[in-house]
């Protein structure tokens, strides 16, 4: 008995591990996203850089699945729970709306500011896990919702250091950057309810971001249909911006794999958690605005204080709720809502409860993988090289060395965390 009870203990604590790990690695790929958002400032469309983006995100939701798992294991996965296609288109078309608003946020006021106001999702996020699912239900959710308000805090102390930068800034201003980023931070904090829905039911994120992508790009094509001169208007700003495609397609690809460690955060410690930790995304965001494309560039010495306390209060903030694990009255309250789920969709708790625990009872249904793989893998390589070969240099001023060193680094967490993800889960 004690050696079953020693073995569950020691699961748990590994889980709760792998969690935190993936959510500060989604933390440096979704701030990388955001990079070239900075485009709008070249004149580009805010629409046409969403859409672009999710192009990318598209080609890169379904690259990244069959070549880690194949569209068999996929396929298998959605047809044990149908119900949930509806809840990930649901939440791309959420995702869709939140991402052509950061974009607005950052033509308005920049990254550096827009950033932290988009992130208050750390906080709806919170909200919806503790409302719907049963999360911070028992001793030591102190500790999670301090260390969420203090990344929050800091990101709003961030944000006031770099507010007082100096350029043009166009029609509406500084007001419509700020509804714009708050908006979108409501739209994604609520996005994860689909999320958590997915993973308490036992669904691979795979097989979630997979479904995902056609909420997004159905969306952000009709917005861009809509609100930029219907067909021939977007055809037209698509060819304008075939020289910076590349870089659109790239951030949509980091935007993946980013939310592919935020889906796993999510799964194995909540999303009242996990949101938090990839939130800060604040800190290498505020790198890339600063160190790259020099956002607090002539700024004097009060700022660089406010922005170091900022950061200092976001890392406390983090490591609070690195700290907080789960406890046992709280593992009670999340099976009450695994049961929930088991019961109105008729799914199997056994196999449930295995995947939350980091099995992957899909794999023993045997997936055959196919041969078509090779040609999406090699199709999507083969888009990336043709955008990269028509790319132009743009007005844009960036650091290459900082942003050498941030690339390295988002490839240093990529690595490190798909390792942990690949030996303690194999990406269950």
């Amino acid at each position: 008995m004690s050696g079953v009870a020693t073995k569950a203990r020691f699961s748990g604590y590994s889980l709760h591990a792998l969690g935190v790990f993936c959510g500060l690695a989604a933390a440096t790929w979704l701030a990388a996203a955001e990079a070239p958002t900075k485009l709008v400032t070249a004149g580009f469309s805010p629409f046409l850089i969403s859409l672009g983006m999710v192009a990318g995100v598209f080609v890169a939701r379904w690259t990244v699945p069959v070549a880690l798992k194949g569209t068999g294991y996929v396929l298998m996965d959605l047809r044990e729970k149908p119900h949930l296609i509806v809840w990930a288109v649901v939440a791309g078309m959420l995702w869709a709306v939140a991402n052509t608003l950061t974009v607005f946020a950052v033509r308005n006021v920049g990254l550096s500011i827009a950033f932290p106001l988009w992130n208050i999702n750390s906080l709806v996020g919170l909200f919806w896990g503790w409302l719907l699912f049963n999360e911070l239900r028992g001793s030591g959710w102190g500790r999670v919702v301090g260390g969420a308000v203090a990344i929050v805090g800091g990101a709003c102390l961030l944000a006031y250091a770099t507010s007082q930068q100096t350029g043009h800034r166009p029609p509406g201003g500084a007001m419509l950057g700020i509804v714009a980023a708050l908006a979108a931070g409501l739209l994604l904090g609520t996005m994860y309810i689909p999320y958590r829905k997915a993973y308490i039911s036992g669904m691979n994120p795979l097989s979630f971001v997979t479904v995902f992508t056609f909420g997004e790009l159905g969306t952000v094509s009709g917005l861009a249909l809509a609100f930029d001169g219907g067909v021939h208007g977007v055809m037209a700003e698509l060819v304008r911006a075939r020289p910076v495609l590349i870089w659109l397609f790239l951030g949509g690809f980091c935007w993946v794999v980013g939310d592919l460690f935020q889906n796993y955060a999510a799964k194995y410690i909540g999303i009242a958690r996990g949101i938090p930790l990839s939130n800060t995304n604040q800190l290498w965001g505020l790198a890339w605005g600063v160190l790259v494309f020099g956002e607090l560039a002539g700024q004097g010495v009060w700022a660089h204080v406010l922005v170091f306390t900022g950061s200092v209060i976001m890392i406390a903030g983090a490591g609070a709720i690195c700290s907080a694990e789960a406890s046992a009255s709280e593992h009670v309250s999340w099976k009450a809502a695994v049961a929930r789920e088991c019961a109105r969709y008729g799914l199997d708790p056994g196999r449930v409860a295995s995947s939350l625990l980091g099995e992957d009872p899909l794999s023993r249904d045997k997936p055959v993988r196919h041969w078509w793989e090779l040609l999406i893998a090699a199709g999507a390589v083969a888009i990336f090289v043709w955008l990269a070969v028509g790319a132009k240099h743009q007005p844009v001023a960036v650091n290459y060395g900082w942003g050498a060193v941030l690339v390295g680094t988002t490839l240093v967490a990529l690595v490190a965390c798909g390792l942990l993800l690949w030996k303690r889960t194999r990406f269950s």
